[in-house]
């Protein structure tokens, strides 16, 4: 009797984890690049990476809606409906709703994706609201409609989400992600519009009130998000854990960024954005001018890749630790030629100074987003 609850347990507990294959995919900036379409793209869509996090910053800049999702390679795949519909989705940090295309969709993007279709499942219930999400001065709009999501081996039963009517720009038919499911916080939502993890966990649907994030450095495999787990694998060195300023993004506290020892920005400490959904490293403009000085790197960014082994780490100083990004890690090489994967933004002075710590910073450390207790945690892959 004993054993049979032993081995329930066991069965229970594993399906309160739920471990969720990324892929390694092309990003839209490859795929604009290889239709010859990249230089007409970046002259006529420039923004503003700060205008995701800062609502106001919109309406002052020329910003192509998605474009923050440009350089982003890494996707996984859900299901919606009853039977199940599959889509690829970015699992997005700095963003709390899910969406996906839909068969009313009549943009010319949802004519190269996945479409979800109301009427083939059985499970879906539709709503008279209208969500609209806003990624720059455009949005994505649709209808709100209510169906089963099955995130790995968690099922969600009547999880809202966003069904597009439009989807923003031409170039979103290149990208290779269907939808995206957001993963901050329900203050942020659009439409009020409860995320999946917060169903997840006021269903017990997870062992723990924490999910967590690996991106391997292999191209095509490794890299997961886990929900209601820690993969203790990957925490040999420990973890650092760093209390959240904010319970909208996933914000904490920087205390500076340094090299070799020197203070090159956030001298009097600024606010940092953990986001799966940014590829770059992104900072004020005149930071990252300061950084490109420091590295000997002209102001395009570009740099000789023999110069690599020799460049410094760039450490970010969180809440009394230090967690250094290596030269292999913020030099990307594309086709023989190597450039910082850094970018500047411009943030109002009243919101001082914002750094987006996106997946460069992320491929370094294990991280563990833990809402039960308002932190992150950051292990060492190193």
């Amino acid at each position: 009797m004993k054993l049979l609850l032993l081995l329930s347990l066991v069965a229970l507990s594993q399906c309160l984890v739920s471990k969720i294959t990324l892929k390694k995919g092309k990003s839209l900036r490859k795929a604009l690049k290889e239709h010859g379409l990249l230089e007409h793209y970046l002259k006529h869509n420039p923004y503003n990476p700060a205008s995701k996090y800062i609502p106001s910053l919109a309406a002052t800049v020329s910003s192509e809606p998605l474009t923050n999702y440009m350089d982003m390679e890494y996707y996984g795949t859900i299901s919606i409906g009853t039977p199940a519909q599959d889509f690829t989705v970015l699992f997005d940090t700095g963003s709390s709703n899910l969406w996906v295309p839909s068969v009313y969709c009549s943009s010319e993007a949802c004519t190269d994706h996945n479409l979800f279709n109301p009427a083939d499942s059985s499970t879906f219930e539709s709503t008279n609201d209208s969500v609209s999400i806003q990624y720059g001065t455009g949005s994505m709009t649709g209808i709100l409609g209510y169906d089963t999501v099955k995130v790995g081996s968690i099922t969600v039963r009547n999880q809202i989400f966003g069904l597009s009517e439009t989807e923003p720009g031409d170039f979103f038919y290149y990208t290779p992600f269907d939808g995206i499911l957001g993963l901050a916080f329900p203050s942020i939502s659009s439409s009020g519009a409860t995320p999946v993890f917060d169903n997840m966990m006021s269903e017990d649907l997870v062992s723990q009130d924490l999910f967590s994030v690996y991106l391997s450095n292999d191209d095509e495999s490794g890299s997961f998000v886990m929900f209601g787990g820690i993969d203790d694998s990957y925490t040999s060195g420990g973890i650092s854990w760093i209390p959240l300023s904010a319970e909208t993004y996933w914000q904490i506290t920087m205390d500076s960024v340094t090299i070799s020892d020197e203070t090159i920005a956030c001298a009097s400490g600024c606010q940092a954005i953990i986001d799966t959904g940014t590829s770059l490293l992104a900072g004020p403009t005149s930071a990252i001018a300061n950084i490109q000085d420091a590295l000997g790197v002209d102001s395009d960014g570009e740099i000789s890749c023999s110069s690599i082994s020799s460049l410094p780490d760039i450490v970010f100083n969180i809440n009394g630790y230090s967690f250094p990004v290596p030269a292999s890690g913020y030099i990307l090489e594309s086709d023989g030629t190597c450039s910082l994967a850094l970018e500047g933004m411009d943030v109002s002075s009243e919101s001082g100074e914002l750094w987006i710590l996106g997946d460069i910073f992320i491929h370094e450390y294990y991280v563990i987003f833990d809402r039960a207790n308002d932190r992150v945690g950051l292990s060492s892959l190193s």
